[in-house]
């Protein structure tokens, strides 16, 4: 396993930050992240690993931590018929990422995955999953149009705004919501 790069990255609109590794493994990549924001009123304090082939579809994820002041857990991974979440069927087969809802770290998957650093654009479902009330996963309609330089204008159902992305495909600015920088290893 080799360290490519590391995003840290500043919460804009309330107080929070994220630091997130990118792996390179034989088989495919990693994304191993450490996410700490507010959330009904306390802190929570959320680990993840989200694990992807060598064409960049997501295989699984992991997320422990803290939440609204208890222990929580979820492992969610991806199977021939769609998703499953601790274990139980979700559905969602058309989907190929992950896009976890407290972090910018999981955007870098579909710009990887259809090189958005290129140019061009994409138009996608996600598995999405937010930790609130127990978690679940839904999908999110999601898609990604390159601009000039390294900017991405990023639109789901609700939500639209314009990404700022370094060289490695973590966004160093992500609307008014994340900044941040990026290290690569060398």
């Amino acid at each position: 396993m080799t360290t490519v790069a590391t995003a840290r990255w500043q919460r804009l609109d309330g107080p929070g930050q994220d630091s997130c590794r990118l792996i390179a493994e034989p088989a495919g990549w990693m994304l191993c992240g450490h996410a700490r924001f507010a959330h009904n009123g306390s802190e929570a304090a959320l680990d993840y690993v989200v694990r992807c082939d060598g064409a960049w579809q997501t295989t699984s994820a992991d997320i422990s931590g803290l939440l609204d002041g208890a222990e929580a857990g979820w492992k969610i991974a991806r199977m021939g018929d769609g998703w499953s979440l601790n274990g139980t069927a979700a559905g969602l087969a058309d989907c190929v990422d992950i896009d976890l809802g407290f972090t910018p770290a999981t955007n870098l998957l579909p710009v990887r995955r259809f090189r958005l650093l290129e140019g061009g654009s994409a138009e996608l479902s996600a598995a999405w999953f937010l930790p609130g009330d127990g978690g679940g996963l839904t999908r999110l309609n999601q898609s990604y149009h390159a601009e000039t330089g390294r900017a991405v204008t990023y639109r789901s159902d609700q939500f639209e705004a314009r990404l700022d992305l370094h060289d490695s495909g973590f966004a160093t600015r992500y609307g008014d919501l994340w900044e941040g920088q990026v290290d690569v290893a060398g």
